[in-house]
């Protein structure tokens, strides 16, 4: 049996890290052309076949609920970023797409966000960046 102190300790460290983490990290969002949200579908959307997901794909990535993500899909798709369509192999689904000028905004704030996130977490070795990747892994994979 795992020892409740411990764990307890063990998950606000984690917590507050993270929250920690975040905060400085998403800087990288403000006064940007791009919002985190909006990142955050374009992370899903550029890693799919022809930059190409299925919106309930972007809505299971997301850490928000579907409606907020379908308005905010639409949202994209009037500021030029993404297209939707329906799905051909799923009459009630759509299939999102990013456009030129969508990739290439993904693209270029990525790469300094990437930088961000790199230097943050420059405190840990490889060693430990794998170790911690593996183990946040195995926490999401238990449901």
């Amino acid at each position: 049996m795992t020892d409740r102190r411990l764990a307890v300790e063990a998950w606000e460290s984690l917590f507050r890290a993270q929250h920690e983490i975040l905060d400085e990290i998403s800087t990288d969002f403000d006064d940007e052309d791009l919002g985190q949200g909006e990142y955050d579908v374009l992370l899903t959307v550029t890693r799919g076949p022809e930059m190409t997901a299925r919106l309930r794909d972007i809505t299971a990535n997301m850490l928000i609920s579907q409606p907020s993500v379908s308005r905010l899909v639409d949202r994209m798709v009037q500021r030029g970023l993404i297209t939707k369509c329906p799905d051909p192999d799923d009459g009630r689904g759509s299939l999102v797409r990013a456009t030129e000028h969508g990739a290439a905004t993904f693209r270029r704030i990525a790469s300094r966000h990437a930088r961000t996130i790199a230097e943050r977490l420059s405190c840990l070795d490889d060693r430990e960046l794998t170790q911690l990747r593996d183990l946040t892994a195995k926490l999401r994979a238990r449901h």
